[in-house]
């Protein structure tokens, strides 16, 4: 059991959570503030000069891992390491990223970036599951406040670390920004070893595991081989293309990795209709959510345009000065996670408000207005884009306002998506649709990076009516999305039988 100290009437383990995750969210978003804007930064300005459309790319695949590795994160924690360990293993390499990338040499980068996303796939799945295993199964209403506290520690670290990286990253070095998204993820190590006691023996052990069964000793010894051999030839791998005898195309991979995660996708859900022993009611409700998974995928191609082409609009074309200050480009991040704080409780009053009132909107109208104001979100930069074709800098309120727009329509369809995915899936299947929940959305951090390689600087300079048409057409096929979800939402609220 639990320790039973308390953190504001809930387990005292939760704030033991609650730092963890913040300052790991402190690292990751701190990391991801600068991480477009190093890559495209001239050598002699301590950046590694990669053309847009390359670094882009990279960003898309480094956010699209980030969420797939999620899945083997989950299952190594159940079958091998337990929840406990996998946050703690988790966090050590998540650090040895960021201070492998603190070291200002080209291979000592892109390790960094693996080991990030290795140890985020290990941290990120497993410790909110020790947020729910801090409940017992009858105190539903208590758990989900729990969560909410939870989340609230996420954003904090979200907001607090472009303002901090960004600064120091931009201002005075790259890569100190990157040591002290490190420093930051090491708080959070060392606050979790200290307090570990009050999580008690929540997720400690691996369910079932027994240390006298052979069987089970064999299969993690083969585990530990398997990892090894995997971690040494990623490191291999690294070394032989920074060292120039390995050529490989970020953009090109980006673009084959998108038909091959498309097909996965397509080929789950064939599999779970075909094989997965559904009645009628369960084919309905998994349609359903094949659909929704689609918009899903969309909303977060234009959503995660945030860290790469918006980044870069407000680095190049915004009129950033506040107070006769001029702010880094990359403190702008730190809007989204600001607007969730501010706004969440606003979401969450007008969600009972009109359930009160029988008028809350079913989940396919949420998504449908998720795109919506998405893609208005857009159509605000259309008109920052005109500013900065008249050769003059947009101001940074543009993007303020986007950023508002865009965390509105998240919350629309973030949590919603993630609730319907466990209400619609069958109760045999709820972890494997999770898994295509955040396969869809690495889908759309994937697809993000690749639209923001069309923000190529060096084109936009020789045709300055590129960047409005580009925003044009990301705002039509959001809006035109989420028009298309709303006229057929009827029907897919068919297909959801008693799920709303």
């Amino acid at each position: 059991m639990s320790s039973t100290k308390t953190f504001f009437g809930h387990p005292r383990g939760l704030a033991t959570l609650f730092f963890t995750e913040m300052w790991e969210r402190f690292s990751y978003y701190g990391m991801r503030a600068i991480l477009v804007l190093f890559m495209v930064a001239a050598i002699e300005k301590g950046g590694l000069g990669i053309d847009d459309k390359q670094a882009t790319a990279i960003y898309g695949l480094y956010t699209m891992f980030v969420y797939l590795l999620a899945l083997p994160g989950g299952w190594l924690a159940d079958r091998f390491f337990g929840l406990q360990k996998s946050v703690w293993y988790g966090g050590i390499i998540i650090a040895l990223g960021h201070f492998s990338m603190a070291l200002p040499m080209t291979e000592f980068f892109f390790i960094g970036l693996i080991l990030i996303v290795i140890g985020t796939g290990l941290l990120k799945p497993n410790i909110s599951s020790i947020v729910g295993g801090l409940y017992p199964e009858d105190q539903p209403t208590k758990r989900d406040a729990g969560f909410s506290v939870f989340y609230m520690g996420i954003n904090i670290g979200a907001f607090i670390s472009p303002l901090i990286v960004g600064t120091l990253g931009e201002n005075v070095n790259w890569h100190l920004g990157f040591g002290i998204a490190g420093f930051g993820m090491l708080i959070g190590l060392i606050q979790y070893k200290a307090t570990q006691k009050y999580l008690g023996d929540v997720g400690a052990v691996p369910e079932g595991y027994d240390a006298k069964d052979e069987k089970q000793l064999k299969f993690r010894s083969k585990v530990k081989i398997g990892i090894t051999i995997f971690l040494v030839a990623l490191v291999v791998l690294v070394l032989l293309t920074t060292l120039g005898y390995i050529n490989i195309n970020a953009y090109y991979i980006a673009s084959i990795s998108k038909y091959i995660l498309a097909s996965v996708l397509i080929l789950f859900f064939l599999a779970i209709f075909l094989f997965g022993k559904l009645n009628s009611d369960e084919k309905k409700k998994v349609g359903a959510l094949a659909i929704l998974l689609i918009f899903s995928a969309i909303f977060w191609s234009g959503f995660e345009q945030a860290g790469s082409s918006l980044n870069l609009f407000a680095s190049r074309y915004a009129d950033r000065y506040i107070f006769g200050y001029e702010m880094a480009a990359s403190v702008l991040q730190s809007a989204n996670p600001m607007f969730i704080i501010i706004l969440s409780p606003v979401f969450g009053w007008l969600w009972v408000k009109l359930a009160s009132k029988n008028l809350n909107p079913n989940t396919p109208i949420k998504f449908a207005f998720g795109l919506i104001l998405l893609g208005l979100g857009f159509a605000v930069m259309i008109i920052a884009s005109f500013i900065v074709v008249e050769h003059t800098k947009a101001s940074y309120g543009w993007l303020l306002l986007t950023y508002m727009l865009h965390t509105a329509g998240e919350l629309f369809l973030s949590p919603v998506g993630l609730s319907a995915t466990t209400k619609l899936a069958p109760k045999r299947l709820v972890g494997q649709m999770m898994g295509a929940w955040f396969m869809s959305v690495a889908f759309g951090n994937l697809i993000a990076g690749l639209v923001a390689g069309e923000f190529d600087e060096k084109a936009i300079e020789a045709n300055p009516s590129l960047l409005p048409d580009i925003f044009t057409f990301i705002t039509l096929f959001t809006v035109g999305a989420g028009l298309i979800l709303l006229i057929f939402s009827p029907l897919i609220r068919k297909l959801t039988g008693n799920v709303k």
